[in-house]
């Protein structure tokens, strides 16, 4: 597939950016085929990533954002929307010709030096967290959560009834036995016993015990997944079996 570049002419080759996720160095304004596979392209990004064309996993950026995942190794690169001044990021292991790529420990100081890097990238032009008011935003987001989460787990008592929504389960009651913290995990939880046998454990995790119930009944929820009300047990007869 060929693209119109300057003046109207046609151009097989398109002009991108290499980033990796074993560093933040980026190499600036590489030209590769539009006509070359996927997997082609992926062999040519080895020498300079340290990735292996088998195992590398690679998504197209246009600033921050993602625009797509080159997913297929037997599609053409340029049958993707890849344009001029893109980034392609590679997501790999690095372990199987780390030891063909120079390798080079840099302090702290000497990479915000660095023009080459992701870092001076970002910085440059003002994306990710080097946007103060899309940080001050998220920090604002962040706080305004916490509390409608603390405020959630104060009016909670322990042992109210509740219904539980998660995603790939069936929609659950149960009665809440714990609230609060896990250890060694962020943010707060709640500990239900459900009804019937629909959880993953038995009150305790990683070796803690926070309630009591039989195995595969108890579950740690997300705040957000547990509604708090009048959910009194199903009931159930033998004439609703068959």
């Amino acid at each position: 597939m060929l693209h119109l570049g300057n003046g109207g002419e046609t151009s097989d080759t398109v002009t991108i950016n290499i980033s990796n996720s074993h560093n933040d160095a980026v190499s600036f304004e590489r030209k590769y085929s539009r006509s070359q596979t996927v997997n082609e392209f992926k062999v040519k990004l080895e020498p300079i990533t340290g990735g292996s064309a088998g195992t590398m996993q690679l998504e197209l950026y246009s600033g921050d954002r993602l625009v797509c995942k080159l997913d297929s190794d037997s599609r053409l690169l340029g049958s993707y929307p890849v344009e001029d001044g893109m980034r392609v990021h590679v997501v790999d292991n690095f372990q199987f010709i780390q030891e063909n790529v120079a390798k080079f420990e840099l302090s702290t100081e000497e990479y915000d030096k660095k023009s080459d890097s992701v870092r001076s990238f970002l910085r440059k032009n003002k994306l990710g967290k080097y946007n103060e008011a899309e940080m001050a935003k998220l920090e604002e987001e962040r706080k305004r959560q916490e509390a409608e989460d603390q405020k959630k787990i104060d009016e909670t008592a322990v042992g109210a009834r509740c219904r539980v929504t998660t995603k790939g389960h069936p929609t659950r009651l149960g009665t809440v036995l714990y609230k609060g913290e896990l250890e060694g995990k962020p943010g707060l939880f709640f500990g239900v016993k459900f009804d019937e046998p629909l959880g993953v454990n038995d009150g305790s995790v990683n070796g803690k015990r926070y309630f009591d119930c039989p195995p595969k009944y108890g579950s740690f929820v997300a705040l957000k997944a547990v509604e708090v009300g009048d959910f009194p047990p199903e009931e159930f007869s033998l004439d609703d079996e068959l």
